[in-house]
């Protein structure tokens, strides 16, 4: 167990963090899967771009409209019990999805239906799950437990499309659902075998505040400080208009690449690839900084303008592997900043102002993407995308050495 006393695994020492750790890395493979299935059902019975796109509106418009509030609810109850109960309803809605398109049942409807009550149990269950990351580590470790968690999430980006693409050609997208809805038992079980003496104790705010007024918190702390501000604010511009990969991925492999679902599963796999390796870097750094948000954020667009043209599978994946890094960059570091920025009572808001940032735009973001593409194919799609993370990391750099520098201005500098 040495390797758990070095830097990158420091969060691992943790019992509760390893029961965490194990569960979602059969959950997010589970998810990932079924994501796969879904967006690839959904061109299969409908051939439309701007389909495709509206299935990001059902899933994440939940998230548009009650992801600041979620925050506030999040505070006042036992985040264990939120994520058994959102996993253990999860779990019967893809199992729903799944006996649907297996018995031939399904339209597109069916399925836009499913994942938007799911989406609304997300609301609920993301925020709470980092919330409990929060009581598992405490405030040293989470820097590398937020690290860790996206290498998860994003080996999960390689594992689950592979096997979501290969399901899905071999055996349907009605099976790849069935197999998701039993992995959301894991993270139930590992949630109830976490020792309670271990977790930190939970700073719940006052129950008399209402859910609006606790809204209204989370929207002042999100602009205390010019730091959280502009981390609140690259990663739902970014997330909005230049990371609608559910919609442009699918297409790309379809449309631009003339291909598969086989091929779509080696794209998103390499692009999963690509943030593996941008979230152990991060584990290794074990610090929240705004450069690496703002480096990746600029890198991240800059690769997006490379990849808008290219139309061979070659030069594709080489460019998802950097984009794959970038990503993960400017999201975990916004993640960890906020977290760490926030006051005990906040900690719930904060981490859902992070999942509203960056799904809460995009419902809209999907259909930009998906009209773009029919406009103009996944390369106007793309260099949309890029242009505008580039001019957000421009803004946010320059708003930050603007605060710098009015800091280490002289008094008398400033009343003149």
């Amino acid at each position: 167990m040495r390797w758990l006393r070095g830097r990158t695994f420091a969060s691992l020492r943790h019992r509760n963090f390893r029961l965490y750790y194990a569960s979602h890395a059969v959950a997010f493979a589970g998810r990932w899967m079924q994501q796969i299935a879904a967006y690839w059902l959904v061109l299969e019975l409908t051939r439309d771009p701007v389909a495709v796109g509206a299935l990001a509106v059902f899933q994440l418009l939940p998230v548009t409209v009650f992801g600041l509030a979620a925050g506030s609810a999040i505070d006042r109850f036992d985040v264990r019990r939120l994520i058994v109960s959102c996993e253990a309803v999860m779990a019967a809605l893809s199992a729903i999805l799944a006996a649907l398109t297996l018995t031939g049942a399904i339209n597109v409807w069916g399925v836009y239906a499913v994942v938007g009550i799911q989406g609304l149990l997300l609301v609920v269950d993301n925020p709470a799950r980092h919330a409990l990351v929060f009581r598992i580590v405490g405030p040293a470790d989470l820097p590398n437990a937020v690290a860790l968690s996206s290498a998860l999430g994003t080996t999960a980006r390689v594992v689950g499309p592979a096997l979501g693409g290969l399901v899905v050609a071999l055996a349907g997208a009605g099976v790849a659902f069935a197999l998701n809805a039993a992995t959301y038992l894991a993270v139930v079980a590992a949630v109830l075998a976490m020792r309670e003496s271990d977790l930190l104790p939970e700073s719940r705010h006052d129950a008399r505040v209402g859910l609006l007024s606790g809204t209204w918190e989370a929207l002042r702390f999100a602009f205390s400080s010019r730091r959280v501000a502009v981390a609140f604010l690259a990663v739902l511009i970014v997330s909005t208009v230049s990371f609608n990969f559910d919609v442009l991925f699918p297409l790309l492999a379809a449309e631009t690449l003339a291909a598969g679902a086989a091929t779509f599963g080696l794209v998103a796999a390499v692009f999963g690839f690509g943030a593996l390796v941008g979230a152990l870097g991060l584990a290794t750094i074990g610090r929240a900084r705004m450069r690496l948000l703002l480096l990746g954020a600029g890198g991240f667009g800059v690769v997006e303008l490379l990849l808008a043209p290219q139309s061979t599978l070659v030069a594709v994946l080489a460019l998802l592997v950097p984009l794959g890094v970038f990503y993960v960059f400017w999201g975990t570091s916004a993640l960890a900043t906020l977290q760490l920025s926030a006051p005990p009572a906040l900690r719930g808001r904060a981490v859902s102002l992070y999942f509203f940032a960056f799904q809460g735009g995009a419902p809209l973001g999907g259909l930009l993407a998906g009209w773009l593409t029919k406009v103009g194919g996944t390369e106007l799609a793309f260099a949309v995308a890029g242009a505008t993370a580039i001019l957000v990391s421009l803004a946010g750099a320059a708003a930050l050495r603007n605060a710098r520098q009015r800091r280490h201005q002289p008094a008398a500098a400033v009343v003149s």
